[in-house]
């Protein structure tokens, strides 16, 4: 009985206020600094080689929208926690997970919904294929 009532929102309580809420307003606070960062360095110079232009379009927004919110070796590794986090699934630290959630919240939901509406490869075996093919085959002949 004491759990349902914990489950449950009071009338006070708002989304904003939540428990949630409150850890990642904290962890924002901690993470930036109230000074100023250097805004002058090309977010261009962290593109990799290896790198496809899909993670590279994603990393590169996440650092141009926080430029002046982190120092510049922060940010860059921020970054590659987003994308690692985007595309490999990796976990980290509760802290770090909520700081990158987020940042990249807007960044994140804009490539989500364009991920969705890409079309999908469906991969069927070898031997349905061949059948498939070999139905074809009887189908035209009739």
């Amino acid at each position: 009985m004491a759990t349902a009532a914990k489950r449950q929102r009071t009338d006070e309580e708002t989304p904003s206020t939540s428990k949630h809420s409150r850890k990642v307003n904290k962890v924002l606070q901690e993470a930036q600094n109230t000074g100023e960062f250097p805004t002058d360095w090309d977010v261009d110079e962290y593109k990799t080689e290896y790198e496809s232009e899909e993670h590279w379009e994603l990393r590169r927004s996440f650092m141009v929208e926080h430029k002046d919110r982190f120092d510049e070796e922060r940010l860059v590794c921020l970054a590659q926690t987003f994308i690692n986090m985007e595309f490999m699934g990796c976990k980290y630290p509760s802290d770090v997970m909520l700081l990158v959630a987020e940042l990249s919240k807007d960044i994140a939901e804009e490539f989500r919904k364009n991920r969705a509406l890409r079309l999908k490869r469906t991969f069927v075996s070898a031997s349905d294929a061949a059948e498939q093919r070999a139905k074809g085959r009887r189908n035209n002949n009739k």
